[in-house]
This record gives C-alpha cells, sequence and structure tokens, in this order.
C-alpha cells in the first residue's frame, strides 16, 4: 500500500489482514501474483478496483458489526 499522510493504518495490528485482503481482491479480479506485480504497470483503473473494493468491503464488515452490537 501506498504511504502518505492521508493513506496509513490507524492500527498497525490490522496490517496483515488488510494486505491479505487486498490480495484475495486482486485475485478475484483476475490480478494473480498482484504482491510481486510492478503496480505503475497496471492502468488507474484495475489499481482502482482493488482499493475501491477493499473500501466496499471493510464498509460492509463495519455495518454488519454495528448493527450486532444494538
Amino acid at each position: 500500500m501506498a504511504r502518505n499522510g492521508n493513506n496509513r493504518i490507524v492500527v498497525p495490528e490490522a496490517r496483515q489482514a488488510l494486505n491479505q485482503m487486498k490480495l484475495e481482491i486482486a485475485n478475484e479480479l483476475g490480478l494473480t501474483d498482484y504482491e510481486s506485480m510492478d503496480k505503475g504497470e497496471l492502468t488507474s483503473r484495475q489499481n482502482g478496483y482493488v482499493g475501491g473494493y477493499m473500501t466496499k468491503r471493510l464498509v460492509e464488515y463495519a455495518e454488519r458489526t454495528m448493527s450486532n452490537n444494538k
């Protein structure tokens, strides 16, 4: 994951799980061997899909968690 002021892991203990999620999503999108791939060779759309689907899944997880904790 790129690291800049707006893109940092707030909970460092989650780093491994987030990386695993990223690789699973990339694989589902047909980007096999994503971890060793040169991301600069991918289109903006391909890279954006990985991040977008990660965000979607994290939001779904948070919604499920919040709805179960009423």
